[in-house]
């Protein structure tokens, strides 16, 4: 007998099969689920010359379609079909050689959770925290360096792994709730087992394990019930254009095409516009869609329908063993456009209310709103995808914030950007955000000053779309202005007991740090039952001499923004906003409690911002 460990199950053998012959080591997905939209499920199967074994059930719930052999004999993959009427239980697969030998494998297929196709995914009520785990919180140092892991804890480099854990973000989530975030986004968990700078995890080399040193697989599980019982959504951050070149496939890879410039690396060219451009030359499409991020990241072959339907049935997985409500998809374009339709649709067969967030790195609206559902493009291509990364408004946000007032320049940039939201199948649903793992800290590239940055956070907090921010942002952290991922990453205040300063208590921080966290709490508890911010239409008026007004509003509510950019107090004539007014001549500050009369004139203090709720 011969055991095999796949992430979660441990599984039994039962051979009849010669010593030397066929064994199996490994099957992909490790388990399923019954009553799933999509009948059909492809299993990948690995082990020592199965290529040529055929492939029973003994269910009568299940049925084998199709086994499929492909060039390298140590794999084989087998659809299956299963009832839908089927609610789950073990089904015997049959692998035997053409001598008739024999051998079994127990393959489980779970019931699903109640209500698990209708999970409600993100929205408008939503406020991000995006979070780097290695960098958060430590709190099982135990698992810092493992033996048989490539790369031991190194905390002292930027670049190396500092020890954050699943357990960490577990420990600390009522700090999260308590600030007002309703989801957290995490950088990749999946294991990577790479030499150096796995502490990322953007290069995955086992994509149905964590990586033991966050946790475990129930680790990761448990991170999702307790968020949902803090009202915090779980968003999962996935790679489907690229693995990390220590994957297990890379000693021994399917089939001739599982890789893209499978012979030797080719680096892509970055030319995102290649996808729409009319004019662009097929070679260039071709390596930017084609080529590999770096040497260490081998790029997929998602026209390869076996590597197409691994990839899916991967996220499908993990959508439904964590209970995610949200996928942040990573380097959007650089997939095969095909795919990534396909994809797209297949998960939200089986999760309608799902969402998706692309990443598009791009100023240019036009690019992204190609990838967004409902898009008319004029090739022809039909997109999928709820959500996108607003990366348009980022760019403009920082330019609004650190350019003089002149004529077109300053926060007119926001004023522009917003107005190309026509652009947009949907612009309510994009997610805006005024940094991430990759860029400079904000309050840096602001030249730490405080008043801008809370004018910045003031803004997100109500602006249409979904807010995201940077764990460390609410109490200043800093950075080289330009970009330094490992510094920007860098180790949450209070995530490791040696740290004087506790963002988590408050203990040690200063009165700047204090005021910048107190700001963002203040903005996103009150956002929380702000239908008005959810659900509002939003009026703006072009900004002039430094301050930008705007007001979102429905039929019963209104809200009043007032950003002042300037080092001075501003007086406002409010006969220019009466239609944002509407007959209200009141209004009440959030962020102050302060009240103010709405009739002839409002003064707005040096670097403030008003969030007025309107009162008749």
């Amino acid at each position: 007998m011969k055991l095999i460990y796949s992430s979660l199950i441990l599984l039994t053998l039962v051979l009849t099969l010669p010593a030397k012959a066929a064994s199996i080591d490994r099957i992909d997905p490790p388990f399923w689920w019954a009553g799933m939209a999509e009948p059909s499920l492809q299993l990948m199967v690995y082990g020592d010359a199965i290529g040529d074994l055929q492939v029973d059930a003994k269910h009568d719930a299940v049925k084998v379609e199709r086994v499929i052999p492909v060039e390298n004999d140590n794999y084989l993959f087998v659809d299956l079909l299963i009832n839908p009427a089927f609610e789950g239980g073990s089904v015997t697969l049959t692998f035997s050689n053409a001598d008739g030998a024999q051998m079994e494998q127990r393959y489980e297929i779970l019931p699903r959770r109640e209500g698990s196709a209708q999970r409600q995914g993100l929205s408008t009520q939503d406020a991000i925290y995006l979070i780097v785990p290695d960098r958060f919180a430590n709190a099982d140092p135990e698992n810092d360096t493992l033996p048989g892991m490539k790369e031991a804890a190194n905390p002292d480099s930027h670049v190396g792994r500092h020890g954050g854990d699943i357990a960490g973000i577990i420990q600390h989530m009522d700090y999260i709730a308590d600030m007002g975030f309703t989801a957290v986004w995490a950088t990749p968990f999946l294991e990577n087992d790479q030499p150096a700078y796995s502490y990322h995890g953007y290069s995955t080399t086992d994509h149905y394990r964590i990586d033991p040193r966050f946790g475990s697989n129930r680790d990761y599980q448990r991170l999702s019930e307790v968020g949902a019982g803090h009202g915090v959504k779980l968003v999962k951050d996935l790679i489907v254009n690229h693995i990390g070149d220590q994957h297990w496939w890379m000693d021994d890879l399917p089939t001739d095409d599982w890789l893209n410039f499978q012979d030797g690396f080719v680096p892509t060219t970055h030319y995102r516009t290649t996808i729409q451009d009319i004019h662009a030359a097929d070679i260039d499409r071709k390596h930017f869609v084609d080529g590999w991020f770096v040497e260490t990241m081998p790029d997929l072959n998602q026209r390869n329908p076996l590597m197409a339907n691994y990839l899916i049935q991967n996220s499908i997985w993990w959508i439904e063993y964590a209970n995610l409500k949200g996928i942040r998809a990573d380097t959007w374009s650089y997939s095969d456009r095909d795919f990534l339709a396909d994809w797209t649709r297949r998960l939200l067969d089986e999760y309608p209310n799902f969402t998706i967030v692309g990443e598009e790195w791009t100023p240019n609206p036009n690019t992204i709103a190609y990838w967004q559902k409902g898009q008319s493009n004029p090739d022809g291509y039909e997109a999928y995808t709820p959500s996108m990364m607003d990366f348009p408004v980022y760019y403009a946000l920082r330019d609004a914030m650190t350019e003089e007032e002149n004529w077109g320049e300053g926060l007119i940039n926001l004023y522009l950007a917003l107005a190309d939201d026509y652009i947009y199948p949907d612009p309510w649903s994009l997610v805006i955000f005024a940094e991430n793992h990759d860029t400079s800290r904000i309050y840096s590239y602001l030249d730490e000053d405080l008043a801008r940055f809370k004018l910045t956070m003031t803004f997100l907090a109500t602006m249409r779309g979904t807010p995201q921010f940077f764990y460390g942002s609410e109490v200043l952290a800093t950075s080289p202005k330009t970009r330094a991922d490992g510094e920007v990453r860098s180790q949450f205040p209070g995530g490791w007991p040696e740290h004087e300063r506790n963002a988590f208590t408050g203990r040690g921080l200063s009165d700047d740090q204090a005021s910048a966290q107190n700001h963002l709490r203040r903005l996103l508890n009150w956002r929380k039952s702000a239908a008005v911010i959810h659900d509002g239409r939003l009026l703006h008026y072009a900004p002039e001499t430094g301050v930008y007004v705007y007001f979102r509003y429905t039929d019963d509510e209104r809200v009043m923004v007032v950003l002042n950019k300037n080092d001075t107090d501003r007086t406002l004539d409010l006969s220019r906003f009466r239609q944002g007014l509407a007959e209200h001549a009141k209004g009440e500050d959030i962020l102050s409690g302060e009240a103010y009369t709405l009739t002839d004139t409002i003064t707005v203090g040096a670097g403030r911002s008003l969030v007025l709720e309107l009162k008749r």
